[in-house]
């Protein structure tokens, strides 16, 4: 018997901002949910898996239209014809009370109660599979006290959303102890809510978050995909994580230190993207999307502060010269530094020596930085959606000194005391 483990689909995820950014391949990344989707199908069809398991967010939310369901309803008929099964627990995020619409249901997918957890027992392979679906989207309560007890003589796989023990990252839904969790007596617990793939246990049961099946987002780097498990007389046999996702986040750190001009930071780049993009059999199909961080002290930070997008423009260009797989810059973040011999500066008397004078004392108190930026900041409007993770509340002390080093280099430039 073989069963396909996965969750956190999010189908039809929105992902705003995309079309206010120069060459961003909106189209793409709005479809690339729904083309993993079809590649988990497609997998478990050329596997010939017996069960697929969906372990929560199937949806990101309630469908804007049927156009949603339809899409997922014609997906998991294609597994009829081949004899499998699916079993889907509902998440936070497409809680029984959040899907108004509803399509017909098919016998081959059972979707779990939100009432009470059941148990769906296939006696021809030996197996039993426990689930219970989210109400609610806040489910805060521990589910698993109300799961049933294991079936003598089968493989039992709970199928489970949640926080678990809490994650920094992630709402705290149906949170439960690791201790719970093996005292159900299951052989298996396909968990789902953790978008990283985490294996929380690895026998005696085994315990999975598979994570989510397409990344979203620039901190959702990484392959993403699914469990392929494999269970031969009542014993787990085998395992296999199996990267599913059509676009792969990348997050690119390039130290500039030693980097003199483009020229040079073009090589790095190129060295640091050959490092983490690599080609194969799908490589040239999957979209590679790429968030890149440049840091240090580094002669580049004079040139970014005399020509604003510089270094961006440069990273871009480097791109049309690359051959193999596509790759999509999504942001370069600047924490670079100007070379400065800032004793001698900040005796100038002049504006030169003030502005340095003024940036060191704000650097080595963080709340008055934060303080005095914010200040700065409360006539300035509003950031747009896209910018969400530069709002002011959500930046660090780190944060808050990398942007003062930015504008006092830029400042430093038109006054002529960079160099």
């Amino acid at each position: 018997m073989r069963f396909l483990h996965a969750a956190d689909l999010h189908i039809d995820s929105p992902l705003r901002g995309l079309d206010v950014r120069d060459g961003a391949p909106a189209d793409r990344l709005r479809g690339a949910t729904r083309l993993a989707f079809v590649a988990l199908i497609d997998l478990a069809i050329q596997r010939q898996v017996n069960l697929v398991i969906l372990a929560g967010d199937l949806y990101d939310g309630d469908w804007v239209d049927f156009r949603t369901g339809l899409f997922v309803h014609a997906q998991l008929a294609r597994l009829a014809p081949n004899g499998i099964s699916a079993f889907v627990v509902r998440g936070n995020h497409d809680a029984e009370s959040l899907i108004s619409r509803q399509l017909p249901r098919q016998a081959h997918v059972h979707v779990f109660s939100s009432r009470v957890a059941q148990t769906q027992v296939i006696d021809a392979l030996r197996v039993a599979v426990h689930g219970r679906s989210f109400p609610d989207r806040a489910v805060t309560e521990d589910l698993v006290p109300g799961y049933p007890a294991p079936i003598a003589g089968c493989f039992n796989i709970g199928v489970l959303h949640t926080s678990l023990t809490g994650s920094p990252d992630h709402g705290t839904y149906a949170p439960t102890r690791l201790d719970r969790l093996v005292a159900t007596g299951y052989d298996y617990l396909a968990l789902g809510h953790i978008h990283a793939r985490q294996v929380v246990r690895e026998s005696a049961p085994r315990i999975v978050f598979p994570g989510n099946l397409q990344g979203r987002h620039a901190l959702e780097t990484g392959p993403k995909g699914c469990e392929i498990v494999t269970v031969e007389d009542g014993h787990l046999t085998q395992t296999e994580f199996v990267a599913l996702d059509v676009v792969r986040w990348h997050g690119l750190t390039i130290a500039c230190q030693p980097l003199a001009d483009t020229e040079a930071l073009v090589r790095q780049f190129h060295a640091a993207l050959d490092g983490c993009v690599s080609g194969g059999p799908d490589g040239p199909q999957r979209l590679h999307a790429v968030r890149v961080r440049l840091e240090g002290e580094s002669a580049l930070h004079h040139l970014e502060s005399r020509q604003p997008g510089t270094l961006e423009a440069a990273l871009h260009a480097a791109l049309r010269q690359r051959d193999g797989p596509e790759v999509w810059i999504e942001r370069v973040l600047l924490h670079l530094r100007s070379p400065l011999d800032r004793t001698a500066a900040a005796d100038r008397p002049d504006a030169v020596g003030e502005v340095v004078r003024l940036v060191d004392a704000l650097a080595g108190d963080a709340a008055a930085l934060r303080q005095w930026a914010l200040a700065a900041l409360d006539a300035s409007p509003a950031l747009p959606a896209d910018l969400g993770d530069a709002r002011p509340d959500r930046l660090t002390a780190e944060d808050w000194r990398t942007l003062l080093a930015d504008a006092e280099a830029m400042v430093l430039a038109h006054l002529g005391g960079a160099a």
